[in-house]
């Protein structure tokens, strides 16, 4: 039986022009549970990994908000509760969908940490934004107070940034492979996993950063020694081209055709780009691996083949 491991994106987990209210949230991540039911009924073993921007934004922007009535938690904290939060709804959306297929796999939420090096070149220029924006004045004030790094966003007002580090060791990897090899169904890595800096004395210490969820789904997929990684996203396949009359989608692509389209630089930063690394960092680890890359609606025909892009090392 191949290991899957499936990146959940933003809009596998949020509807698009709809309330952020959990009802809702739980309501489309019933609708794509029923695609990882069917691939998991399909006879793969699957782990799953999610990203956490709007949740985890609007938790920092809750507790900013809140601040004058309670201490605001850090970002760290914040994106901890983000995890339990969206694995809470996978739980439920995802057993609800294997009952309905008479099975009675269990699914579990591991909130995971993610080690970055302190040392990372990232620390250095934070460029992801989080939370609320604020006028220049109040940015200026957060830099004063509490050490924020704020940077104008595209005239909409003033925010928070912080860096992205790469992912360098999953802390709770044994309980994952633990879990997953007595039957379980894990959701992990939630968000690119809370980041934490390892101390002199050993110890783990949060940090304010963002680990790019396909990278640290990447890393997890390596770690478990799966066979697939599925990246799920927006779109059915890669574009060259994007957009221009001179678009291409990309059934398959070996590793070394990726890393010269990324040269060209025919894949966004930020939105396409990280995904097609994380691909490629996954079909180079080991011979015989492979990548795919595609919409939720079509991940079902894309793990037989039929859809999406593929990126293998040949």
């Amino acid at each position: 039986m191949e290991k899957l491991v499936i990146a959940l994106g933003g809009n596998a987990l949020q509807g698009v022009d709809k309330m952020p209210t959990a009802e809702a949230q739980l309501a489309v991540v019933e609708a794509t549970s029923e695609y990882i039911a069917d691939i998991i009924a399909a006879g793969y073993d699957v782990v799953l990994a999610h990203g956490n921007g709007p949740q985890v934004g609007r938790i920092v922007l809750q507790n900013e908000v809140a601040r004058a009535e309670t201490p605001a938690m850090p970002f760290d904290v914040c994106g901890a509760m983000s995890q339990g939060m969206i694995g809470y709804h996978i739980q439920q959306g995802l057993t609800k969908a294997l009952r309905r297929r008479g099975s009675d796999r269990e699914v579990v939420t591991v909130v995971t940490q993610v080690v970055v090096d302190k040392d990372d070149p990232m620390f250095l220029n934070p460029t992801k934004p989080i939370g609320a924006f604020y006028s220049q004045e109040e940015a200026l004030l957060l830099c004063d107070t509490k050490g924020y790094v704020m940077k104008e966003d595209a005239g909409r007002g003033w925010r928070r940034v912080v860096a992205s580090p790469e992912p360098v060791e999953i802390v709770e990897l044994n309980a994952v492979k633990r879990l997953f090899d007595g039957g379980f169904i894990v959701v992990t890595v939630g968000g690119g996993g809370i980041p934490v800096i390892r101390c002199e004395d050993g110890s783990l210490a949060g940090t304010a950063a963002v680990i790019d969820k396909d990278l640290a789904s990447e890393k997890l997929a390596e770690d478990i020694d799966a066979d697939v990684l599925m990246i799920l996203t927006a779109v059915e396949q890669v574009c060259i081209n994007f957009n221009t009359p001179d678009e291409r989608r990309l059934r398959e692509m070996s590793a070394a055709e990726a890393r010269a389209y990324m040269a060209e630089g025919h894949f966004a930063p930020g939105s396409m780009l990280p995904k097609v690394q994380a691909a490629v960092r996954f079909a180079e680890s080991k011979e015989g691996r492979r990548a795919i890359i595609t919409s939720l609606e079509k991940a079902v025909e894309a793990v037989h083949g039929r859809a999406g892009t593929t990126i293998t090392l040949k």
